[in-house]
């Protein structure tokens, strides 16, 4: 018979997942496992595969990043972050496109994490390519859970991508999927306004810092389409945003080799003492 973990049950339960009779014996323990040479928990929250990585000593206040998409792919911010304290955490939510559904799901996960691992009740948001969709919509629906954007390459209209309506060639079968999942057709999509560049009111009234990395010549997703007009109307807005641009830089690869700008920019603005 497997142990199982009693903080888990109650966290679901208190999710409303769980019926209180038979919490304590429909929740396995998570498996564990290594990751870079730090623990690593896979479980699952609301049916979907999650995942936590803890460092070897917490920094104080608990900072988590989490990326929201596309775990492990060129990690070395998450990595330089665990070597400083902070928790990384990833909840699959896949093919989603940040559409409500999804950050429903994502809610449920930052409470199931605050509450059965103490975590800081805001999370530094890492959004690679189209989890910018789901990092900066996240942000806008609850900034009062949100340190920070760390947005890399990513999608904020998805006309952009996967709609390839603009510079880029898009990708017919995710197009297909977001217009699903949106409730959209061809002709809906071109008035769309659900897009994370229409909902930066929230993220601009609670000053929330980003960090953008970008490459000027991404042909998959156009800087000009994307992360070029977030840039322009937040600091019109008067907010706190920091681009890296990459001369030449293609959508991959993404982050930095030496992520120390990554982890400067975090620790500075995203939990400020």
């Amino acid at each position: 018979m497997r142990l199982l973990i009693p903080a888990f049950a109650t966290a679901l339960q208190l999710l409303g997942h769980l019926p209180a009779t038979h919490a304590a014996d429909a929740l396995p323990a998570p498996k564990t496992s290594e990751w870079n040479g730090y623990e690593k928990l896979d479980f699952e929250v609301a049916g979907r595969p999650a995942l936590l990585v803890k460092p070897k000593t917490p920094a104080p206040g608990n900072p988590w990043i989490w990326r929201t998409e596309f775990f492990g792919h060129e990690p070395q911010g998450d990595i330089a972050l665990l070597g400083l304290g902070w928790h990384v955490a990833y909840l699959k939510v896949s093919d989603m496109y940040g559409a409500p559904a999804s950050i429903d799901l994502m809610t449920q996960f930052h409470d199931f994490l605050v509450k059965t691992y103490g975590l800081n009740t805001r999370a530094v948001l890492e959004g690679f390519s189209r989890g910018g969709l789901y990092a900066v919509n996240f942000a806008a629906t609850h900034p009062d859970m949100t340190a920070a954007l760390y947005l890399d390459a990513p999608v904020l209209d998805i006309r952009s991508w996967p709609g390839g309506k603009g510079a880029s060639k898009g990708d017919a079968r995710c197009w297909q999927q977001a217009l699903t999942i949106y409730g959209l057709t061809e002709d809906t999509a071109k008035d769309f306004k659900d897009n994370p560049l229409d909902h930066l009111a929230p993220i601009e009234a609670a000053k929330i810092p980003i960090l953008a990395i970008c490459g000027d010549a991404d042909k998959t997703v156009p800087y000009p389409e994307n992360a070029g007009i977030l840039a322009e109307r937040y600091k019109q807005a008067g907010g706190n945003i920091s681009v890296i641009l990459k001369p030449g830089g293609d959508h991959h690869p993404h982050s930095l080799k030496d992520p120390q700008p990554i982890v400067d920019f975090l620790v500075k603005y995203a939990y400020p003492k």
